[in-house]
């Protein structure tokens, strides 16, 4: 059996800038966008790959929920070296504090990572593999 991500929740303040982190800063796809905007759907999602979406929960979504946390410890993204370039350059070009890079072990071995919030502070690691 093998296991794999479907998607990750982030429950956000202000589901507009983080619409344009995720598709703008990191390049994913929205996924119900429209949908979302017109009021049809209650989150917009963006889309980290084939099979794995990252949902934007609006305050709507998570002050109804006493579970729910604020947010999470982080989470890891791959891309090759060279998004890995682009995506610290657009980081870098917008301002955003990065940690790193420094090498860390992950499900691939050893990679070259950077840590960085997105604008509700939720931490993300983003790696490439060097090996």
């Amino acid at each position: 059996m093998q296991i794999t991500m479907d998607h990750i929740v982030l429950n956000v303040q202000d589901e507009t800038s983080m619409i344009d982190f995720y598709t703008r800063v990191l390049g994913m796809e929205p996924e119900r966008l429209d949908e979302y905007r017109a009021g049809d759907v209650s989150f917009p999602s963006v889309r980290l790959n084939e099979g794995t979406i990252i949902d934007l929960f609006p305050p709507k979504m998570h002050k109804k929920d006493p579970a729910a946390a604020p947010n999470l410890n982080h989470f890891c993204l791959v891309v090759d070296k060279a998004g890995w370039e682009t995506v610290q350059g657009r980081l870098e070009s917008d301002g955003v504090e990065i940690d790193g890079p420094r090498q860390v072990w992950g499900a691939r071995g050893e990679g070259e990572s950077i840590y960085f919030s997105d604008p509700d502070g939720n931490r993300l690691e983003l790696k490439h593999y060097t090996g």
